[in-house]
């Protein structure tokens, strides 16, 4: 999952940065309203983390903006001011949540899960297709209940499919959704994480012959020439 980042206070937006980074998020960064609406007009983020008080462009405006123009990505405001008119008035702009800040980082990354879950339709914060299961609070991803390793990118590449299960997902899109804005984008690489994902995610016989009442196999389907979906077997 990709998220704009948009704080105009380096250290904080450092901390913030490293936060979600650790949570397995992709980062895009801006210090000032006029870059944050460009990036979030421009590119594929599925969610944003917003500081109200920014120089150029307020941040209110920037989310009216993104609004007016079609931009429906979760977004999750920061304010600095204990103010319930200054929440209001986010909240009719078009923001999903807010915090207050001081505020601790974990809260920030569980109302950021939860925006997300939501915003694909997903209840739980434990992601789970047949005998696949993917906690977003841990990092923890198992196979018929066996715990599977995965690198940043598998882990990136399964989040974004199991968010939404079913769904049709092309190589582009998940090129957009798993590198920034900055980095030097490869859609071949996907058809690698693809497989290793595949030889990782198959549950061994045995894991499936101790089982009482076996969940369904999941597994990632390609459709040739329009890119994958997760599906059952």
């Amino acid at each position: 999952m990709r998220i704009l980042l948009v704080e105009d206070d380096t250290l904080l937006r450092a901390q913030l940065r490293t936060a979600l980074q650790g949570a397995g998020y992709t980062v895009d960064e801006a210090d000032n309203g006029r870059d944050a609406q460009f990036l979030g007009e421009t590119e594929a983020v599925d969610a944003v983390v917003l500081d109200l008080g920014l120089p150029v462009v307020d941040g209110l405006t920037v989310l009216k903006r993104w609004r007016a123009a079609g931009r429906n990505m979760p977004v999750l405001i920061l304010t600095a001011r204990d103010n319930w008119h200054e929440k209001v008035a986010g909240i009719d702009a078009g923001a999903d949540d807010y915090l207050t800040k001081p505020f601790h980082l974990e809260e920030l990354l569980a109302r950021l899960r939860a925006l997300i879950r939501r915003a694909s339709g997903q209840a739980s914060a434990v992601l789970q297709c047949g005998d696949w299961s993917l906690d977003t609070r841990s990092g923890r991803v198992t196979c018929a209940g066996q715990p599977v390793t995965l690198t940043a990118h598998e882990y990136k590449v399964l989040d974004y499919l199991m968010h939404r299960p079913g769904v049709l997902v092309s190589r582009a899109e998940l090129t957009e959704h798993i590198y920034a804005q900055d980095f030097d984008r490869d859609s071949n690489t996907i058809e690698v994480f693809v497989g290793r994902l595949r030889k990782k995610m198959s549950p061994s016989a045995d894991s499936s012959a101790s089982s009482a009442s076996p969940a369904a196999s999941a597994r990632i389907e390609t459709v040739r020439g329009m890119g994958y979906r997760l599906v059952l077997s």
